[in-house]
């Protein structure tokens, strides 16, 4: 598969939910709910975090503690998550091209984007490389801009010595199970001020400030137990298990930069990578073989590849064609031509040469 869960020993997460027995407390911030925000505060370097059902719900949680109106900056090159999350919330999606290095959104493109409508930049942080927040941030406070970090894919990424998680005035990470760092399914929100802690507190718990009190009508976002003892049990072997997926991505590299016609991600300078995913993009005319010949020949020795992302979330059929993908050239050209390869703790060497030799030898 082009990922896998990474997993605590068995008895290691039995030991951590055994007391769930003898308290009965499976929900509403726990005691596992509330050492897992403690421990990731530690990890991560920030003041606070916000655990959430999911990391959709995180997001959808932070555009309502800030009360957005009008029109999000954004890029389409992402899961479908980070515009639903805007649309959901009666917001407009205003879409951004990306760089084709690291593909994050296109610093130099964003001012023109801006009008009286605007509230926030929603930039992503993607397959573990960091958006250029020195930048985005100057944008932002010119205009008196919110900025609001889709970071499903930096968990413990670090840029000279500061967290992705502490950047713009809130950041979103994801622990869906197939990402860096898991809870089975699971979110959090990191706000730069920590009074807005409070609010998300409320956002995800009906909008309760008492037993009986109710200060708006909130949603129901809240972590269980049994999914934050699982994040503290994968917190415990967190650099252990980003280490194991370097040394695959690293091998990839080794194998792969030279080749003509595929490029790979720019490495960032200062930045220190969860190595989330594996992507290269396919240019046919110099491979010699497209995107589709290489899933086919993956496929035919079942290893798993994929797609990631695409299609660009501009141009999904919910939308109904409201935005147009033109408007975007490069992450239109890089949808379509992106592949993620197996990328996940305990990928062996070997694995990684099979999967290389079989692209490499497409070509000869």
């Amino acid at each position: 598969m082009v990922t896998r869960s990474s997993m605590p020993p068995m008895q290691e997460y039995f030991d951590e939910i055994s007391s769930l027995w003898e308290t009965r407390w499976l929900t509403n911030s726990g005691e596992k709910h509330m050492e897992l925000e403690k421990r990731l505060c530690e990890y991560l370097g920030v003041s606070n975090v916000g655990l959430c059902v999911n990391g959709h719900m995180a997001l959808e949680c932070i555009l309502e503690v800030f009360d957005l109106k009008g029109e999000v900056i954004t890029t389409p090159f992402t899961f479908v998550s980070t515009t639903n999350a805007i649309v959901r919330r009666g917001l407009t999606p205003v879409f951004c091209d990306i760089n084709d290095r690291d593909f994050t959104i296109d610093v130099n493109k964003i001012e023109s984007l801006i009008t009286e409508k605007t509230s926030a930049i929603m930039p992503v942080h993607v397959y573990g490389n960091l958006c250029d927040d020195e930048k985005i941030r100057k944008i932002a406070d010119k205009y008196n801009l919110k900025v609001i970090y889709d970071a499903a894919h930096a968990f413990g990424v670090v840029k000279n010595g500061v967290g992705a998680a502490a950047l713009g005035d809130a950041s979103m990470l994801s622990f869906h199970a197939t990402k860096v760092f898991h809870t089975i399914e699971g979110g959090a929100a990191i706000f730069k001020d920590s009074e807005n802690y409070k609010k998300l507190g409320y956002c995800k718990n009906f909008g309760m400030t008492g037993p009986e009190d109710l200060a708006f009508a909130g949603g129901n976002s809240k972590m269980n137990e049994f999914c934050a003892a699982m994040g503290l049990c994968n917190l415990r072997r967190i650099d252990e298990s980003i280490a194991s997926r370097k040394e695959a991505a690293l091998r990839y590299r080794e194998r792969l930069q030279n080749v003509k016609g595929l490029q790979l991600a720019a490495v960032q300078e200062g930045v220190k990578s969860n190595y989330a995913y594996f992507p290269i993009v396919v240019k046919a005319e110099e491979f010699g073989k497209t995107r589709e010949d290489i899933v086919s020949a993956l496929s035919e020795s079942n290893i798993g590849a994929r797609r990631y992302f695409y299609p660009l979330t501009s141009s999904i059929q919910s939308f109904n064609g409201a935005y147009r993908s033109q408007d975007t050239p490069v992450a239109n050209r890089i949808s379509q031509n992106v592949l993620c390869l197996p990328l996940y703790e305990g990928l062996e060497t070997a694995t990684v040469d099979r999967i290389c030799d079989i692209i490499i030898n497409l070509v000869r």
